[in-house]
């Protein structure tokens, strides 16, 4: 038996870094997947292990059944709900994936194998079996590579269970109801856990549910957008410290508390604002040209806010002068320092004008990916 997971990225549109200080934030999913393929071995084919394939990356990891329910069995049995992974139990899900010898050039991944162990043993146990993963997600670019990673994992590991059952078809590609969603979402935030140690839960949010959500405070709420949006997203390779980053505009707003605070009151009416623009229907040309030019002030509006914070860069700068020069609008989306800018792409435009756009990037060295804002989430399909 097999079975095929996707689960979509995800951008911000509007409110990084002011959520944090209780305003307002839009995100989205994006159309650009984490892929996983969950196969059981035959009888005749059982290789007594439990093997992680990270095909982009070339890497196999592999672990023994036997052996994995050896050294977890001073552990409770397989919950019956999500729980957090205790700390004895990541030091030995840790020591299990230290024996692998990842390259040091690649001891980032150290952390996403552990969540991979703990969510495979905790909801399918210690049977053998092959999980492939592939993403269309540049990692560590601030475009939810590790939640959808998490998400896709653990509606695969579902899948195959009791514990989910399918909604409808489409395209050969399965919706779960909204129950066994909320259960996908607690899983794959208990693995978001594991990689970041305190995450937000709107990246894994968005890449379950998809579509466009606002978020202030612990809260969400879905907003319904009435037409398509497309952006380019443009990854500048450039590596950045979110958490540094944070604490940045922390120091910011302690030494200006009041300035601080009026842009995180204006970031938050810009983002009810864009919520409000993104639920007014739309009738003619017209009116989709005007939606999109209050889309495009907005973000204007909000990437000059980010620059007050002190979170743009060079590259970010970079971004924002070559796509300006053919009339478009440009912001950083995430935690900024580098990472990903996100451009409006206007309905009207042609798509000449989007490959000169994307060869002046590429001539940077960026990397530039066209994606449309706000669709489907998480989905399965059985082999």
């Amino acid at each position: 038996m097999e079975v095929r997971s996707r689960a979509p990225g995800k951008i911000i549109l509007t409110g990084e870094h002011a959520v944090v200080h209780g305003s307002s934030a839009i995100a989205a999913a994006i159309d650009l997947y984490t892929h996983v393929l969950f196969r059981l071995p035959s009888l005749s084919e059982n290789h007594g292990s439990v093997e992680l394939e990270l095909k982009d990356l070339g890497l196999v990891f592999s672990w023994p059944s036997q052996r994995l329910e050896e050294r977890f069995h001073s552990m409770d049995t397989l919950p019956s709900t999500p729980q957090s992974c205790s700390s004895d139990h990541l030091k030995l899900i840790a020591s299990l994936v230290e024996e692998k010898n990842i390259p040091e050039d690649k001891i980032w991944l150290s952390s996403g194998v552990c969540a991979f162990l703990y969510l495979y043993t905790s909801i399918h146990g210690y049977k053998p079996a092959t999980v492939a993963v592939t993403s269309e997600l540049p990692l560590g670019s601030g475009l939810g590579s590790s939640a959808s990673f998490c998400v896709a994992l653990a509606a695969a590991f579902l899948a195959l269970s009791t514990r989910v059952s399918i909604n409808d078809e489409k395209d050969g590609w399965l919706t779960l109801t909204t129950s066994d969603l909320e259960l996908v979402n607690k899983w794959a935030f208990e693995g978001e856990k594991i990689m970041h140690g305190k995450p937000s839960g709107i990246d894994n949010t968005v890449s379950t549910f998809g579509r466009v959500v606002m978020f202030k405070s612990g809260e969400l709420n879905q907003i319904q957008s009435t037409a398509p949006l497309r952006m380019l997203v443009t990854n500048t390779k450039v590596g950045r410290n979110t958490k540094k980053l944070v604490a940045g505009v922390s120091e910011r707003v302690a030494r200006h508390p009041g300035s601080m605070n009026a842009i995180f009151t204006s970031v938050d009416f810009i983002s009810k604002e864009l919520a409000t623009v993104l639920e007014t229907p739309t009738s003619d040309d017209f009116s989709v040209t005007t939606r999109e030019k209050m889309i495009e002030e907005l973000m204007e509006m909000n990437q000059g806010l980010l620059q007050c914070m002190g979170v743009s860069h060079p590259s970010i700068e970079n971004v924002l002068r070559a796509t300006e020069k053919y009339k478009l609008t440009s912001k950083l989306t995430g935690a900024g320092g580098g990472g990903c800018v996100l451009t409006l792409l206007p309905t009207l435009i042609t798509g000449t004008v989007v490959d000169e756009v994307i060869a002046d990037l590429e001539s940077i060295g960026f990397q530039c990916l066209k994606v449309e804002v706000g669709g489907k989430g998480l989905e399965v399909c059985f082999g």
